[in-house]
Order: structure tokens, then sequence, then C-alpha cells
């Protein structure tokens, strides 16, 4: 029952090439750093990685983009990101992206054993009729577009099929965790972090404060340990600031 692993690199150990890997954080927030730099230093490379975003330049996932570990991402935002932008239009990257509160659903339902559900959001649009570019052929052409998906009509209205995100690995932060992996994370990190611990085979919790099985109020977990096989307890966690803005 004591899931706790001694280092970040330990945790990460066994992760092979070519998984898929779920990431929770949002922005700068509750972003697993210590962890995806762990994986940084083992080396696991063509990864397919699911996630809000995938890092910013030099932060979080941005890492492993930046040393060519990722080939493949699914994401909803991909701002704030030269490097990204720079190998999706040169063709280095395939790109799926997904409407933010579809891709949040979509790891959700394939943690609670759902293969598809229905969604509006996309409707009419590339997202359900296929045509957006996944990946670039480096000339400015589409080398390979998505498909159109299933649509279905319910009580008059018009609804896009989407599949359910069962990952490989999962990444997530929390702010307390047990031994036992249940874990409670701290206000916006509530952001996607939930939802990837859950679409994980094997979900890898980084912990800001390590409590014994007991102390955590049963009625504050938001994730189970049931949906956790590794903690790594990393301290307290300084979060950046993505866009500073001062007056002049």
């Amino acid at each position: 029952m004591d899931k706790v692993v001694p280092t970040a690199a330990e945790a990460v150990a066994d992760v092979p090439d070519g998984v898929t890997i779920a990431v929770g954080g949002f922005g700068l927030v509750g972003v697993p750093e210590i962890l995806i730099n762990a994986l940084l230093e083992q080396g696991a490379t063509s990864l397919e990685t699911v996630s809000n975003n995938c890092g910013t330049d030099g932060f979080g996932l941005g890492v492993l983009l930046e040393h060519g570990r990722i080939r493949r991402t699914i994401s909803s935002y991909v701002g704030s990101n030269k490097e990204f932008a720079r190998q999706y239009l040169g063709g280095e990257l395939e790109v799926e992206l997904t409407p933010q509160g579809t891709l949040a659903e979509r790891m959700r339902a394939g943690g609670a054993g759902i293969p598809a559900f229905f969604t509006p959001a996309g409707v009419g649009t590339q997202v359900a009729d296929g045509g957006l570019p996944l990946r670039y052929d480096g000339s400015g052409g589409i080398a390979v577009a998505s498909p159109p998906k299933e649509t279905r009509e319910f009580d008059g209205v018009t609804y896009v099929m989407e599949r359910g995100i069962v990952a490989d690995y999962a990444l997530v932060h929390a702010w307390k965790g047990d031994r036992h992996g249940n874990l409670v994370y701290r206000a916006s990190t509530q952001n996607f972090n939930p939802a990837a611990a859950t679409s994980g085979r094997i979900t890898i919790a980084q912990v800001e404060h390590l409590v014994e099985p007991g102390e955590l109020d049963p009625a504050e977990i938001h994730t189970p340990g049931i949906h956790v096989q590794r903690v790594v307890h990393v301290g307290p966690v300084t979060v950046g600031i993505e866009n500073r803005t001062v007056r002049a």
C-alpha cells in the first residue's frame, strides 16, 4: 500500500519510448515539472503527450519538446511556445487540436471506462468535418489532415462523437498526498490534473506535502489512491508568471 518512491528519477525509470503520457497542468500552474525533467534525463523519446498545452519555452513539456522527445501531442492551447510553432509548421511534430472542454472530458471518459461520447463542441467546423492539419510537410502544405468524425442527432441537435483517452502513463502534480496515493489539489491545479490522473494506466504523482494515511479528510480527496501507482515527495513548488505585466 505504500506507493512512495524515493526520487523522481526512480518513478519514471521504466517509461519506454513511444508511449502516450497524459500530463496535468494549466498554463504554468499544476505542472509536474520535476517528473518531466526526470523524464528528460531518463531519455524516453518518440512520446505522444496529452495535455492542455505543450509547455512553454524552457518549462514543463517544453523541455521535452526542445530536445525532440515528443512526436505527437493532443492539446487545446498551443500558444506561448515558439519551438512548438517551429516544429509544427516545419513538419517535425504532429498535433491534434481539441476543444478544451472536449479534451478534459476525453481524459475523464477514458479514466471512467467510457470509450466515446457525443458533444456539440466542434459541430460544423473542421473538428467534426475533418481537414485540420495534423502534420505539415515543412513547405506550407498539409501532409496529414484529420479525418471526419461521426455525427448524430439527438432531440434535433447535432453532436460529434469524441473518443475517450486512455494513456499508458500519467504525470500529475498535487498539493498534498498520502502514502496510499490519495491526492488533494490546490485551487486551479484542479484543472486537468484529476482527469489526467484517472486516464493513465500507470499514474505518477509529485506531491508538495506528503502525509500519513488517515491525515487527509476523505471528503477533501480529489483523486482516490486507487488511480495512483507512484508518489514522489518534491516539497513546495514555486509557480512562475507566464505573462508579466507592469505599469510603465
